[in-house]
């Protein structure tokens, strides 16, 4: 059975917006190749962040929600921490009570958006 996951990142904020989305892509396809489906994507841009990192006080935010086997995991995480592109990152498994709430958020945006 797949399980539904949501993985954010942060990328450092040195990046042109074309890197930034080639680093987006890169992980996107990497879900894909190891058999994950995409289910919803955000891009919640440059943030300041809550402490420095790296000595970097912003980043790129990036949210993707997928379903997915829970061995994919352990390889995504992998590919985030090879990447010198990716300053943090945090992936957890949705339950029902948050996936339920993400649909929600979703079809409440969706319904501000056509009014």
């Amino acid at each position: 059975m797949l399980n539904q996951y949501e993985t954010v990142f942060i990328s450092t904020p040195v990046l042109s917006e074309a890197q930034t989305k080639e680093t987006v892509e890169k992980f996107k396809d990497i879900i894909k190749k190891l058999g994950g489906e995409i289910v919803h994507e955000e891009n919640w841009g440059l943030k300041k962040l809550a402490y420095p990192i790296q000595k970097k006080s912003t980043g790129y935010y990036y949210l993707i929600e997928f379903k997915a086997e829970g061995s994919l995991i352990a390889e995504l995480e992998k590919q985030y921490r090879r990447d010198e592109k990716i300053i943090r990152f945090l992936t957890f498994r949705m339950d029902k009570y948050s996936i339920a709430y993400s649909e929600k958020k979703r079809s409440m945006k969706k319904q501000k958006s056509e009014n």
